[in-house]
């Protein structure tokens, strides 16, 4: 925003310091003054600034003015309120239907008013500014927002029907706004009407047929509080960002209406009129309760030093020189003992809600560069988290394997959370989200490894192998739950010469799985989620607990993202996997007696899975079983089947190879045939015959 230095000083009558040095001391203060442009001689400054969405107190020359005030200990000169005395009646008519938005409303009628060009000091002042100027009446609006920072609007009040009604909007209703577009309104809208019509979109923007044409002799000017969220939803659902909805949505202040509403009046009168009636103030108890009336915040001079440290000034900042700085910001502090007091806060700083607060104040215009530089004090040692080795491992055996490690955003938007989530329902909406595809605390790291992927692709990176370790988020608003993750993705010649493939991905995964202690591990193809290609994906399962997917991103989520090439993708739920041991290297020394094989053709229901085979051959507990491994496996078909070369239908032929080796003793034919007899035995549990 730009901000006129020689404004600035008709506030600061006492002011001697150079444009330059308040730029800085500003700056230096929090209030940001990017750019300083000389306007000629006489002329002043003109102030490029960067004001914090949380000072929307300083979004204004009044504002920033109470801020040097501070700085250099000058007195801020009040604002000059008088208007001539109004003609008798009474005051305008206002209703307010729903008191949560609407918190105050303020309404003066002045008749016999002149519409024409704006001139003198408004002019003046909106030619440095570089603001258009339209009309006096609507000048004046917009020159006491640019002076004190609460918005305005006057109606033409010929065009007003009845009494003022503040309320929701009416399914399908609709108003022209000063845009000269069309809007349909939503139930949500907070607007501004007469008895027949809408008048305006309360906070965001006035109605075309109520608005100051140079036919107007009657004007209402309004100036009220609106409540920030319902002015928030209804520009963004309008895109309707104006200067009265920045301002509005990051808090007006409740006491300034009635102020806003004299300074326009006067520039209106300054063309000549009269007020006509009483001034209408209407005042919700409840929403002034929450604003100018909230609780008084206990506050101690001795936190000031433990919290900030010490200064370049051997006496520190003393209760003194904390009262003045918290006065000159608009508190009132009542002295309770020495050194604590009890602060009642300003009514246009709704940012300060805490003691540590008003400590963060007093150090901002004390100046952050007068203190020393210290680090603070800390007893005891960095603590490493409980799966601190683990993610070591984890991360340096992909590294070894070619993977290179990315770090993508915590928030993603509700479609791909919804997707992606690995429970329905548990993903957790952000309060006050930067924008529509960053609403949700991710559930999982899938959408950012999908975003990386394609990131890389539309820039021609077609070989690609990433894999992010980070934090996965369920729950609700009031209890986050947070889990370590790990997500792989990969695309084109990663590896190699060929196309990465669903084997690359399990040689991935079994070889982290490798890595930890867990002997039961499995991949099947039930219960995937829908973002995997159906037959060309699995299931991780390790001690019958599923522990991550991968595969093929299925085709019509990749066609939505326009992927150009096949793109693999997996997630492995860390904190699943951590619960097991890492595998501590063991050296055993090598047999010296010879290894028996044994083969046995086995036919199995098709229902079970190789990892219960696995689990039950383990569990036989033979120290002598060296090793097994399927070496073919034939599924049955009717013609087959007639033929006698493979299995019946609804079972699988399985060669099994087993390996028998003690350390001890070269093994005898009647052990090898109890040995043998047990494997068999455990695979006649599964419904597993062997073949004639």
């Amino acid at each position: 925003m730009n901000i006129l230095s020689n404004w600035l000083r008709d506030y600061l009558p006492g002011l001697i310091a150079t444009d330059r040095e308040l730029a800085e001391d500003l700056t230096l203060r929090g209030i940001a003054v990017e750019g300083v442009f000389d306007l000629g001689e006489g002329k002043g400054s003109l102030f490029e600034m960067d004001i914090t969405t949380n000072r929307v107190d300083a979004m204004n020359h009044y504002g920033i003015a109470r801020e040097a005030a501070i700085i250099y200990g000058l007195l801020l000169k009040p604002f000059d309120l008088s208007l001539p005395a109004a003609k008798p009646g009474a005051a305008y008519p206002i209703a307010i239907e729903d008191p949560k938005l609407c918190g105050r409303f303020t309404a003066r009628v002045v008749r016999g008013v002149t519409i024409a060009s704006s001139t003198g000091i408004v002019a003046e002042r909106f030619g440095l500014l570089g603001q258009k100027l339209i009309s006096n009446a609507v000048d004046a609006s917009n020159y006491v927002m640019f002076a004190m920072g609460q918005p305005t609007h006057a109606f033409d009040l010929d065009k007003v029907e009845g009494t003022v009604i503040v309320r929701r909007a009416r399914k399908g209703e609709t108003i022209k706004l000063l845009d000269e577009l069309v809007h349909t309104l939503d139930p949500e809208d907070l607007i501004v009407a007469d008895e027949k019509k809408p008048l305006g979109l309360a906070g965001v923007m006035g109605g075309w047929d109520s608005r100051i044409t140079p036919e107007t002799k009657n004007v209402l000017v309004e100036a009220a509080w609106f409540d920030q969220a319902t002015i928030r939803r209804s520009s963004k659902r309008h895109l309707l960002h104006t200067d009265a909805s920045h301002r509005f949505e990051r808090g007006a202040d409740y006491n300034a209406a009635p102020v806003a509403s004299a300074l326009l009046t006067q520039i209106i009168l300054e063309s000549g009129g009269e007020i006509v009636g009483d001034f209408a103030d209407i005042q919700i108890p409840e929403v002034e309760a929450k604003t100018v009336k909230r609780s008084c915040i206990a506050f101690s001079a001795s936190e000031i030093t433990r919290l900030l440290g010490a200064t370049e000034d051997p006496e520190g900042i003393g209760a003194v020189q904390a009262e003045t700085i918290l006065t000159g910001l608009g508190c009132q502090l009542e002295t309770n003992r020495e050194g604590e007091y009890s602060v009642a806060l300003p009514s246009w700083r709704l940012d300060l809600e805490r003691e540590i607060d008003l400590i963060e104040e007093i150090a901002r215009v004390y100046g952050y560069n007068k203190f020393k530089n210290t680090l603070p004090n800390f007893a005891g040692s960095v603590v490493e988290l409980p799966w601190a080795e683990k993610e070591r491992v984890v991360r340096g055996q992909l590294l070894s394997m070619g993977w290179n490690e990315a770090i993508s955003s915590t928030f993603c938007s509700e479609a791909d959370a919804t997707l992606f989530a690995p429970q329905p329902a548990s993903s957790v909406a952000m309060g006050n989200p930067l924008s529509e595809e960053a609403g949700m605390l991710r559930p999982s790291l899938l959408p950012g490894m999908a975003t990386m992927l394609a990131l890389n692709l539309n820039r021609d990176v077609e070989d690609v192998a990433l894999f992010e370790i980070g934090t996965a988020f369920s729950g609700s608003t009031e209890k986050v739950e947070e889990r370590p993750a790990l997500s792989i993705g990969a695309s084109g010649r990663a590896f190699g010469a060929d196309a990465v493939t669903f084997y690359d991905m399990k040689g991935a995964v079994e070889a982290l799985l490798g890595k930890f202690a867990a002997r039961s591990a499995y991949y099947d193809a039930l219960l995937l989620p829908p973002w995997l290609h159906p037959g060309r994906s699995a299931r991780v399962v390790l001690e019958g607990m599923t522990i991550g997917y991968f595969g093929q991103l299925h085709p019509e989520e990749a066609e939505r993202r326009k992927l150009k090439q096949i793109c693999f993708l997996g997630e492995i739920y860390l904190d699943r996997l951590y619960k097991q041991s890492l595998r501590v290297p063991v050296m055993r020394e090598l047999s010296r007696f010879q290894a028996v094989r044994r083969d046995f053709s086995l036919l199995f229901p098709d229902a079970v899975l190789y990892g219960a085979i696995d689990s039950a051959l383990r569990g036989l507990g033979i120290p002598e079983l060296k090793s097994f491994e399927a070496k073919e496996i034939l599924r049955g078909t009717d013609s087959a089947a007639a033929a006698g070369r493979l299995a019946p239908v609804g079972q699988y032929s399985l060669l099994l190879r087993t390996v028998f080796q003690s350390n001890e003793r070269t093994l005898r034919d009647e052990e090898l045939q109890e040995f043998s007899q047990k494997v068999i035995a455990a695979l006649a549990t599964l419904g597993g015959q062997l073949r004639g």
